[in-house]
């Protein structure tokens, strides 16, 4: 870039054009959310047949083309105040050179060299030192050997000139360098010339993102930085101490890091981790489409002995070890995945509320990290976290539909917010630990629970920091652990002082094996407000199994009476039907817990 064209080039500009893209990025947000979350619900609930079916499968396909471009829009702009930033720099350091060149009346050349004049005492001739004209260096070298020569010149302007011809020169290579970074990065946030949102376009958005991260890295350095294992008070403090063009740079450019925030509004974390959640997924379906099918001819028979045995052919196994473990590492991801879009999708479904997804990855600490909430908790009146147990994983999140961890979740929100008309609820399905995969020896360990429930502690004081921002109150809040989950939830408890304890308001344990405390009292919020529910064959099997591996204290477990906590009464048949409805009709279990839930205490049902 040459110096005239630094001149006159306006950085104020691209910041203005960056604010232009923002805009556009947040009306596509808001078409999107209106597609999803308004239009498409009222035709679902209103419209039956296939035209119906099909005009909504089309809306929810636009809805994907609105998220994508608020994404890509989002880049553009944060590439532009990352542009303008540096350009901002480099003209700011042009302008403090030219301004210092001019007050020492040297000449600036349309090169970017400086003609400095005679001046200097006079020689044995009496002679007065000759001006001359140096040009910038760039080079830390070449730059000090100039300087070392200019010191040596009895023309004391020599100096001075050659600092500012420097400055001009610095000033000239960073406007180059900024604009030949950014300028092939800025053509490339571009989509396909069709109407269809693919996962090459996804895929696509996501190397956009890497890339704008990357070459950003001095305008994201100069934002305000995100606390290092802050707190859920610090992480909600910086980010409202963040401007828009803060808060949407963040977003764009590291949706992970902004999802994994406590503390944060459900809304901000929810529209991050839905980046993370379609990136990702068009990542993995990529992956899995790349590897070729198996062989056809998949096995043979060995005749040769006395019994004829079925085997793999060479063929087929030659493939399994290239292949075979990822293909179907890829395939149980992408189907838990695929329960997690069904949700977003059925929003609206006999009243179902928004989802929110508060925290996703497809990994997490080996089962996979889901937090999804049914409606927004930073606006309810009543929050229920359900924490479910042993062999939980995102590749089973919704088996079983109704039955399954994220149905249970819905369940317990339609069931909660019958019994509280004119209220808001908000039930979340939390699973951010590596749940056990076996009983023995796994279940049968307490270091599963050791891990998770400081994470699970840390999440629900997020979600107390967000609720008191957005409502200025805190929610009434009930923690809900199913068999080893409870095991979470007692740990989670015990992991803060109880002067936290405002969190949550009550604890409820469904066919629990121990919660590792042996008191009802030991859990902060009082005795009376710690509930427990047990059921019949497999339940039993579970409860009193976790008692003898010892993951309740003193071999105590809630359902004991001398645990000393509320003993409801329950109708499940086993160790999985306490969410069971018959038809219409919710069952005992369930509606003791919707009522603990809702505050409704004394009309819970106790055992006698």
């Amino acid at each position: 870039m040459d110096l005239a064209t630094l001149k006159t080039l306006k950085p104020t500009e691209y910041s203005e054009a960056a604010d232009g893209y923002r805009s556009t990025s947040d009306m596509a947000s808001a078409a999107k959310d209106r597609i999803e979350n308004q239009i498409a619900v009222a035709m679902r609930n209103s419209l039956k047949g296939e035209a119906a079916t099909a005009a909504v499968k089309q809306l929810t396909e636009l809805g994907k083309n609105f998220h994508y471009i608020q994404v890509e829009c989002g880049l553009v702009s944060t590439a532009l105040e990352a542009f303008s930033y540096e350009m901002g720099a480099a003209r700011s350091k042009l302008d403090a050179a030219l301004e210092g060149a001019r007050a020492a009346k040297l000449t600036v050349n349309a090169d970017g060299s400086i003609t400095y004049p005679p001046a200097g005492e006079k020689d044995q001739d009496g002679k007065i030192p000759d001006g001359g004209t140096v040009s910038g260096l760039t080079d830390g070298t070449a730059s000090a050997v100039g300087r070392q020569a200019a010191n040596f010149d009895p023309n004391p302007h020599h100096r001075l000139a050659q600092d500012y011809a420097d400055q001009i020169a610095g000033a000239l290579k960073e406007a180059t360098e900024a604009d030949e970074k950014w300028a092939p990065k800025l053509r490339a946030l571009k989509a396909d010339d069709d109407l269809t949102v693919s996962d090459k376009d996804w895929v696509d958005a996501s190397s956009d993102m890497s890339g704008v991260r990357e070459a950003g890295g001095k305008y994201l350095d100069s934002l305000p930085q995100r606390p290092q294992d802050g707190s859920p008070e610090d992480n909600a403090e910086w980010w409202k101490g963040l401007t828009a063009e803060e808060r949407a740079a963040w977003i764009s450019v590291d949706p992970k890091a902004v999802g994994e925030l406590n503390g944060l509004p459900s809304a901000v974390r929810d529209e991050a981790n839905r980046v993370v959640f379609d990136e990702t997924r068009a990542r993995l379906q990529t992956e899995l489409d790349s590897i070729p099918n198996p062989p056809a001819n998949e096995w043979t028979w060995i005749t040769s002995g006395p019994t004829p045995s079925k085997v793999h052919t060479d063929e087929w196994m030659d493939w399994y070890r290239q292949y075979g473990d990822r293909s179907e590492q890829l395939k149980q991801t992408l189907t838990g995945m695929g329960y997690i879009q069904d949700r977003f999708d059925r929003t609206g479904e006999e009243g179902l509320p928004e989802a929110y997804l508060l925290g996703f990855d497809p990994v997490g600490l080996g089962d996979g990290k889901v937090i999804i909430a049914n409606g927004n908790p930073d606006l309810a009146d009543h929050v229920a976290v359900y924490v479910p147990g042993t062999f939980s994983g995102l590749e089973k999140i919704g088996e079983g539909g109704s039955h399954g961890d994220l149905g249970r979740g819905e369940t317990l929100w339609a069931e909660s917010s019958s019994l509280a008309p004119g209220q808001n609820v908000s039930t979340i399905t939390w699973l951010d630990y590596n749940a056990p995969d076996s009983i023995v020896p796994q279940a049968s360990s307490g270091k599963y629970a050791e891990e998770g429930g400081p994470r699970l502690y840390d999440f629900l004081q997020g979600n107390r920091a967000a609720h008191e921002e957005a409502s200025g109150n805190v929610a009434h809040t009930t923690v809900l652990g199913h068999s080893y989950g409870s095991t979470v939830v007692g740990v989670s408890a015990q992991s803060g002082s109880w002067s936290d304890s405002e969190a949550v308001g009550d604890y409820m344990f469904a066919g629990s094996p121990g919660v590792q405390a042996d008191r009802a009292a030991d859990l902060g919020v009082g005795a009376d407000h710690v509930w427990a529910m047990g059921g019949p064959w497999d339940d039993e099997i579970v409860r009193q199994g976790g008692r003898l591996m010892g993951l309740g204290d003193d071999l105590t477990i809630p359902t004991d009476e001398s645990f000393g906590g509320n003993v409801m009464k329950s109708d499940s048949d086993g160790h999985s039907g306490f969410w069971d409805t018959d038809g219409q009709q919710a069952s005992l279990s369930l509606e003791n817990q919707a009522r603990v839930i809702t505050g409704r205490y004394g009309d819970v049902v106790l055992e006698d």
